[in-house]
C-alpha cells in the first residue's frame, strides 16, 4: 500500500504507529539493557513495560476523539490530566512487573514506591498524546490540501473549456454566409463540400477534449480541414505554406491552439489585401521546446494593433490565458514579418504521448 493511501486509512494507519512506537520503546530499552548489565528475565519486564503502555494508551485515542472540537484550554486541559492519570497506573503497574518478577517477590516499605518515577511515566505518555494530535493535525491538513487542490483542478478545467470554446464565431458567420451565396448562385457542388468540411471541423472542435492536449499532427488535420473551408470562400487569393518538422509532429500541443492565430491572420492579413496573401505555418523543435509560428505577409503589427485596441483581439487573448494556464514555462510574441506582415511566435515544453 502507498503511504499516501496508509495516511488516508486513519484506522490502519493509527493501529501501525501505534504499536511500530512501542516496539521502537521496547528495543531502546533492551538495548540500554546490556550497558547496566541486567539477567535474562529483564527482556520480560521490557516487554511487559511496553504492552501494558499500549493498552493503556489506547483509551486514550477514544477519549481523543470525543474531545476532538472542544475548546483549545478545555483540551489541553484534558491532555494534561489524562496523561498524568494514565502515566501513573502505568507506572504502578511497572514497578509492581519489576518487584515481582525481577526482584523475587520484593514489596516495597511504603507504599507511595510503587508512584516511584511517576514523572517519566507521565512525559512519556504525554509526547504519545502529542504525537496523536500532531498526527491528526497532519492528516486533517493534507486532507484540505487536496480539496484546495482538486478546487484548483476544477477551476482550472473550467477555465480551459471556456477558453476552448471561446473561438471566434465570425468564422462560423461567414461560412454560413458564403454556403448561402454559393446556394444562391446554385454552386449546389462546391456549397454541399464546404457543408461536409464545416461538419467535420465542428465535429472535431466538440469531440476534442479540451483539457487533453492532442498531437500536433492530428491539430493540422483539423486546421487544413478549417482552411479548406476558408479556400473556398477567397479561392486563388488565399496561399498556405507548411513546415512541420518530423519531430515536432508527434509533439503534444493544446486543441486548436493555431486556428484563431490563422482566423486572424485571414481576417486581418488576406482579407484585407485586394490581392490576398500568403500564411506559413511552421513547427519545429529546439532542446526542450516547441516551437511554433503563424506568420502573414498582411499590412503588419500596426493593423493588429489597432484592431485589437477596438476589442477585436479576443483570439490572441484566448491564446495567452490558456498558455498561462496550462504552462509555468513559454512565450508569446508578436512581431513583424520581413519585409512586410505579422509573426506570431510561440514557445511551449516539448511533451509526447506516453507509451
Amino acid at each position: 500500500m502507498k503511504f499516501q493511501k496508509l495516511i488516508e486509512d486513519r484506522k490502519r494507519f493509527f493501529w501501525i504507529l501505534h504499536f511500530s512506537g512501542w516496539f521502537g520503546f521496547a528495543l531502546v530499552h533492551y538495548i540500554g539493557s546490556f550497558m547496566n548489565d541486567m539477567r535474562d528475565i529483564y527482556v520480560f519486564i521490557i516487554i511487559s513495560n511496553a504492552w501494558f503502555g499500549a493498552l493503556l494508551t489506547i483509551p486514550l485515542r477514544y477519549l481523543y476523539q470525543r474531545i476532538w472540537e472542544r475548546s483549545p484550554w478545555f483540551l489541553i486541559t484534558v491532555i494534561l490530566s489524562a496523561s498524568y492519570v494514565v502515566g501513573l497506573i502505568w507506572v504502578v503497574m511497572q514497578n509492581f512487573t519489576y518487584w515481582e518478577f525481577y526482584k523475587f517477590g520484593y514489596r516495597p516499605d511504603a507504599w507511595y514506591w510503587y508512584f516511584r518515577n511517576s514523572l517519566g511515566g507521565f512525559y512519556i505518555i504525554l509526547c504519545w498524546s502529542g504525537l496523536y494530535f500532531g498526527i491528526k493535525y497532519y492528516q486533517m491538513l493534507q486532507k484540505e490540501r487536496q480539496k484546495a487542490l482538486k478546487a484548483s483542478n476544477m477551476a482550472n478545467e473550467a477555465q480551459l473549456k471556456m477558453l476552448r470554446y471561446q473561438l471566434n464565431p465570425h468564422f462560423l458567420f461567414n461560412t454560413l454566409n458564403a454556403i448561402s451565396t454559393l446556394i444562391l448562385c446554385n454552386e449546389n457542388k462546391i456549397a454541399n463540400g464546404m457543408v461536409a468540411k464545416l461538419s467535420d471541423f465542428l465535429r472535431y472542435s466538440l469531440h476534442t477534449d479540451p483539457i487533453k492536449k492532442v498531437q500536433l499532427k492530428q491539430e493540422v488535420k483539423a486546421l487544413t480541414l478549417y482552411l479548406e473551408i476558408e479556400k473556398i470562400r477567397f479561392e486563388e487569393s488565399l496561399v498556405v505554406t507548411w513546415s512541420i518538422s518530423e519531430s515536432a509532429s508527434n509533439a503534444l500541443v493544446p486543441s486548436l491552439l493555431l486556428q484563431p492565430l490563422i482566423e486572424n491572420a485571414i481576417k486581418y492579413g488576406i482579407a484585407a489585401q485586394s490581392d490576398g496573401g500568403t500564411i506559413t505555418i511552421v513547427a519545429k523543435t529546439f532542446g526542450n521546446d516547441l516551437l511554433l509560428e503563424v506568420s502573414d505577409d498582411g499590412p503588419g503589427l500596426m493593423a493588429s494593433t489597432s484592431s485589437t485596441s477596438k476589442g477585436e483581439g479576443v483570439g490572441i487573448a484566448n491564446i495567452k490565458d490558456r498558455l498561462q494556464t496550462l504552462y509555468d514555462d513559454y512565450s508569446f510574441s508578436l512581431s513583424t514579418n520581413e519585409p512586410n506582415g505579422l509573426k506570431v511566435n510561440i514557445r511551449i515544453p516539448l511533451e509526447f504521448e506516453s507509451e
